[in-house]
């Protein structure tokens, strides 16, 4: 399904190369398994093959849909007034499909949050793995380095508050 070099999106933890493949046995049986590697952190993590349309493994976008999730992070952020349990069930659903147009809608609606009237800490935790997953496929997306991605993110979303 994807080969050697393949960038691809891990959903919940973000982008990353498919590196090598590798087969281990585990608990007697033999699987393959894609190693990824991640651009921010240096992590690598380790997929089942036979799993991966189970998991939500895709290619990353084009760098011409990067343009889109800018767009969506320039958008009005949505407003949920329900209590933090409920936004943060809502808001991991959407991070789980792995759609990086709903990660990108997570980063600006908490990102508003968050300077409007605060996080609580398990959102505050999921807007920086919100973030960390978005910068890491744009990064792989366009090859900018992942500092200039983050300084612009946090420009265009600071520039919708001021409007």
């Amino acid at each position: 399904m994807f080969n050697l070099g393949d960038k691809v999106v891990y959903p919940m933890h973000g982008a990353g190369v498919i590196e090598t493949m590798e087969s281990k046995e585990i608990l007697g049986e033999i699987k393959n398994y894609y190693v990824l590697k991640m651009p921010i952190g240096e992590m690598k993590l380790m997929i089942p093959v036979d799993n991966v349309n189970n998991i939500g493994l895709r290619n990353i976008i084009d760098k011409y849909a990067v343009e889109e999730v800018y767009k969506v992070l320039k958008q009005k952020a949505e407003i949920n007034d329900s209590n933090w349990n409920k936004r943060y069930r809502d808001n991991m659903t959407k991070m789980k499909t792995g759609d990086i147009f709903e990660v990108a809608q997570v980063v600006r609606d908490l990102t508003y949050r968050d300077r409007e009237k605060g996080l609580s800490t398990g959102e505050k935790k999921m807007l920086v793995s919100a973030k960390q997953m978005l910068i890491s496929e744009i990064t792989l997306a366009t090859g900018m380095d992942s500092e200039e991605i983050q300084d612009y993110m946090d420009e265009i979303i600071n520039f919708d508050a001021l409007e």
